[in-house]
C-alpha cells in the first residue's frame, strides 16, 4: 500500500457554503490519483469538475495522491486555487501552478487621476462575492488579503485572489488589491503583480521606506516577468505616526496616486472610541487631505462601517467631500450609490462653475484684465476651482463634452 507523505486541506464545506469547495489532498509515494468527488451539481458538471481537478493536479506535478473534493458550486478559478493550496499545505512543492487561462478582458492601464469615489472591499477568501461585484458599478474593487482574511488562511486567499485577477471580469472598476502588512505583503506581491492589478493598497504605513519596499518589489517583478506597465500605490495611514508623516509618504514615489486613512486602527492607536460624528479623527483627516493636495495626489476617506445607516453615510460623505476628499471606501454594495451622489457636485454648483468659466473665456477673448460675473469680481483661483469642478463633473457624466448643457 502506498505510503503517505503529507496531507493538506483548503476551502470550506457545509450547507451554508456557496461558490466554494473543500479539498483534501493526501500526497503518496505511489498508486496514482485516487479522486473522490461530491458535488451538489454533479449531475450537470460532475464530469467536467473531475476533469478539471485531474488537469490541475497534473499542472502542479502531483502524480500520486488521494484527493477528496466536496463542491458547493465553485467556479473553475476557485477549484484550481483550492487544489493548489491543499497540495502546498500537504508539503508538495509544485512543479508549476494552477493559474487559470486568462479570461478577463484586456484593458488599458488605469489613469493616474481616474475617478476613485468608491472602492468596494471584497474579502479575499470569499470568492462568492467576486463574480457580481462589477455589476454594482463601484469605481474600484479591492480584493482584500489583510483584515478580512484569517491569519491561517492567508496563503489560500492569495491564490484565490491571484486566480480571480485572471478569470473574473470586474467591469469598469479599477482592480485593486490590499496586501498584508509588510513584510508578508511582499509575498502577496509575488503572486498578484504578474496578473496585472491596477493599484496596490499598503496597510498600516508609517514610514516612506515601507512604500519604497513595495515599489522596489513591484519593479523587480515587472522586470522579471516582462509585463511592465503603470501599477499605482495607495498607502493607508492607520496610526498617529503615519498621519504625522503623511506628506513624506505621499511624495516618496511616483507610483503613489492617493492617500487614504483607516479610522478603526487610527482611533485604536489614539485609545479613543470611534464615534458617528468623527470629531476624534478630524485632525488626522484634515492633515491627510492637506498632505495629499500638497503632493498632487488624491485624498480618499475611510469606510463608513454601519451599512444599515445610509442617512449617516450620506452626511459623512458630504462632509468628507467638503473637506477635500475625493472618495471613500465601501463595505457593502448598497453604499456605492449614496457615495457617488454625495461626491457629485450639485446642479447649482455645476451651472455656476460653467458661468465662471464662460466669463473668464469671454474676458480673455476681449483682452480684459479683469473678470466679473454679475457684480462680483472673479480671481484666478476661483476660475481654476470652477474649471476643476466642471472637469470632474464631466468625468462623472454630469456635463457633456461640449460643456454647454448640464444634465
Amino acid at each position: 500500500m502506498p505510503g503517505v507523505i503529507g496531507r493538506g486541506e483548503a476551502g470550506r464545506r457545509g450547507d451554508d457554503v456557496r461558490s466554494d469547495l473543500y479539498v483534501a489532498v493526501e500526497i503518496r509515494d505511489g498508486g496514482g490519483i485516487d479522486l473522490r468527488l461530491e458535488s451538489r451539481v454533479a449531475a450537470y458538471y460532475g464530469d467536467s469538475l473531475r476533469r478539471q481537478a485531474e488537469e490541475t493536479l497534473r499542472a502542479l506535478g502531483v502524480a500520486h495522491a488521494r484527493v477528496e473534493i466536496a463542491d458547493q458550486g465553485a467556479l473553475p478559478f476557485v477549484v484550481e486555487a483550492r487544489i493548489e493550496a491543499a497540495a502546498r499545505r500537504a508539503g508538495h512543492a509544485p512543479r508549476g501552478d494552477a493559474r487559470p487561462p486568462a479570461a478577463a478582458p484586456a484593458r488599458d492601464p488605469s489613469p493616474r487621476d481616474r475617478l476613485r469615489r468608491s472602492r468596494l472591499y471584497l474579502p479575499g477568501g470569499e470568492p462568492k462575492f467576486f463574480v457580481n461585484a462589477g455589476l454594482h458599478e463601484p469605481d474600484g474593487i479591492i480584493l482584500d488579503l489583510e483584515d478580512s482574511v484569517h491569519p491561517a488562511e492567508k496563503d489560500a486567499a492569495r491564490l484565490v485572489v491571484r486566480n480571480a485577477l485572471r478569470a473574473v471580469d470586474f467591469g469598469a472598476a479599477e482592480r485593486m488589491v490590499r496586501i498584508n502588512q509588510l513584510p508578508l505583503g511582499l509575498e502577496d506581491l509575488d503572486a498578484i503583480v504578474p496578473e496585472r492589478p491596477e493599484l496596490i493598497l499598503i496597510p498600516k504605513v508609517e514610514t516612506p521606506e515601507q512604500v519604497l519596499d513595495v515599489e522596489r518589489r513591484i519593479a523587480e517583478i515587472l522586470s522579471r516577468t516582462g509585463k511592465d506597465r503603470p501599477l499605482w500605490i495607495m498607502p493607508i495611514l492607520e496610526s498617529a505616526e503615519g498621519i504625522e508623516r503623511a506628506r513624506e509618504i505621499a511624495r516618496v514615489s511616483g507610483r503613489v496616486v492617493a492617500l487614504t486613512i483607516g479610522l478603526e486602527d487610527y482611533t485604536a492607536d489614539l485609545g479613543v472610541p470611534k464615534t458617528r460624528e468623527g470629531a476624534e479623527t478630524l485632525y488626522a483627516r484634515q492633515r491627510l487631505v492637506n498632505a495629499a493636495k500638497a503632493a498632487g495626489v488624491q485624498a480618499i476617506d475611510s469606510v463608513y462601517g454601519d451599512v444599515g445607516d445610509l442617512d449617516g453615510l450620506r452626511i459623512w460623505a458630504e462632509r468628507s467631500r467638503g473637506m477635500g476628499f475625493e472618495g471613500m471606501g465601501c463595505v457593502h454594495p448598497r453604499q456605492i450609490r449614496v457615495i457617488h451622489e454625495a461626491f457629485a457636485p450639485s446642479r447649482a454648483e455645476i451651472e455656476r462653475a460653467l458661468r465662471i468659466d464662460a466669463a473668464f473665456r469671454d474676458a480673455e477673448a476681449r483682452g480684459l484684465g479683469v473678470v466679473s460675473l454679475g457684480s462680483k469680481m472673479i480671481d484666478p483661483p476661483v476660475v481654476e476651482r470652477a474649471r476643476r469642478l466642471v472637469e470632474r463633473a464631466r468625468r462623472m457624466g454630469l456635463v457633456p463634452d461640449a460643456g454647454e448643457q448640464v444634465r
